[in-house]
């Protein structure tokens, strides 16, 4: 499953645009951010993702969880949005 790493400066449309490119290939992408300014961010991307990806027929969850990161010399503790994509039926059969 690829990981992006989003941080409190990254732009949400961006980062929307790249969970919406690498769901498009796989059915899940895992987000880290550290922090509450990059957490904000995050939520943000998978909100816009999930609106964009929802004309097209794909329905957005995502399931929250804590993570530890290694920083340098030292154990940080982020969280995890792990972003799972239900296809339609009808866009998976081509109909």
């Amino acid at each position: 499953m690829e990981v992006l790493k989003v941080s409190s400066k990254s732009n949400p449309n961006k980062v929307a645009g790249a969970i919406a490119g690498v769901l498009s290939k796989d059915d899940q992408v895992e987000l880290q951010a550290i922090g509450a300014g990059a957490v904000n961010q995050a939520v943000k991307a998978v909100a816009i993702a999930s609106r964009f990806l929802s004309e097209k027929g794909t329905e957005v969850f995502m399931i929250p969880g804590f993570v530890e990161i290694q920083i340098g010399d030292e154990m940080r503790t982020g969280i995890t949005l792990r972003v799972v994509a239900k296809k339609d039926e009808a866009e998976k059969t081509g109909e």
